[in-house]
């Protein structure tokens, strides 16, 4: 196992699952119509990491849980977050995700919205087949979250004065809230108490936010080619994520003025330059050091439950939140 990255290494815990889990996706992404089923298959089969389904399994596992609901909850998740990356891409007009090109960019921005339509309504009935109350609340309440963040991140495109907690709130949102959801319903799901679910709800939103800060770290010194994305696509959007808040309020004037216009602009003429103002002004030891802070929070959150092998790798997985390179 030590030849293994520590992605293999957290899956390994409950590999059996997640095939189960893969092949359950595939039966539900089933349709009459031909392009509602390949557009479906090619955005789930792109090679992701199953971040959140896997959290499903593994807070399940951890809660003693060995019943068929989580196998369904955790391909409820999934068709969750790939309706909300076709729907992403559209908005943001991207072009390339994990290093391919997006549905919309092969197929187009109506069968894309389309069909993450689609997989949210796909998933709702899978929701429904579970027959869990407070996980329908949970996941339905996520869903709303998620687009709230979506709007509120689209609102501040390109506006320069967004403030870090501005920022805190849409990633909690975008991509914490879903993360939370995964790991919350799946100790709903597997009836511990509620000091354990609410340690689980803590740590799903906790790493979360770690995640998300480590991304938005990596758009200044990540390895594209691994990350399947290009470095500065946020900048190039116009958004204004933590690096580049904490360069026009810690920076210089020279240098908060270069961001600035910047993100006012869009587009990457003076990536060099506005690279090279982030790392100097410490925004990213700043963001490193706030994601470090987040991921030993979820790990903290953790020991309300007992020891086991799916908890060692729910704290390897927030560990490996802040170290990776991807």
């Amino acid at each position: 196992m030590a030849n293994h990255s520590p992605i293999d290494q957290i899956q390994a815990v409950v590999s059996d699952d997640f095939a189960t889990v893969d092949r359950h996706i595939q039966q539900q992404l089933s349709s009459d119509v031909p392009l509602v089923q390949t557009i479906g298959q090619y955005i789930v089969n792109a090679g992701g990491k199953r971040l959140r389904p896997l959290l499903v399994l593994l807070s399940a596992r951890a809660c003693g849980y060995s019943g068929d609901a989580r196998i369904a909850l955790a391909a409820v998740i999934e068709f969750l977050h790939t309706a909300t990356l076709l729907h992403d891409d559209v908005v943001d007009m991207s072009n390339l995700r994990r290093g391919r090109d997006t549905a919309n960019a092969k197929w187009g921005n109506a069968p894309s919205v389309l069909v993450g339509d689609f997989l949210y309504s796909r998933a709702f009935e899978m929701m429904v087949n579970i027959a869990d109350l407070e996980v329908m609340r949970i996941l339905s309440n996520a869903t709303t979250v998620i687009a709230q963040g979506e709007v509120l991140q689209l609102m501040k495109v390109r506006d320069a004065n967004t403030t870090e907690a501005i920022y805190m709130e849409v990633i909690r949102a975008k991509t914490a809230m879903l993360f939370e959801a995964s790991t919350h319903a799946a100790a709903v799901l597997s009836g511990v108490d509620t000091p354990q679910r609410e340690a689980l709800r803590r740590y799903g939103d906790k790493l979360g936010i770690a995640f998300q800060l480590v991304d938005d770290l990596l758009d200044y010194q990540g390895d594209a080619e691994a990350m399947g994305k290009n470095v500065g696509d946020d900048l190039a959007e116009g958004k204004p994520t933590l690096p580049l808040i904490y360069t026009m309020r810690e920076g210089t004037e020279a240098q908060a003025q270069l961001v600035r216009q910047a993100i006012q602009k869009g587009g990457l003429e003076q990536i060099e330059a506005i690279t090279e103002a982030v790392r100097s002004s410490g925004a990213l030891e700043y963001t490193a050091s706030l994601a470090q802070r987040y991921a030993r929070e979820a790990i903290e959150a953790l020991q309300v439950l007992p020891a086991s092998d799916a908890r060692d790798a729910m704290e390897l997985l927030a560990n490996f939140s802040v170290s990776r390179t991807f």
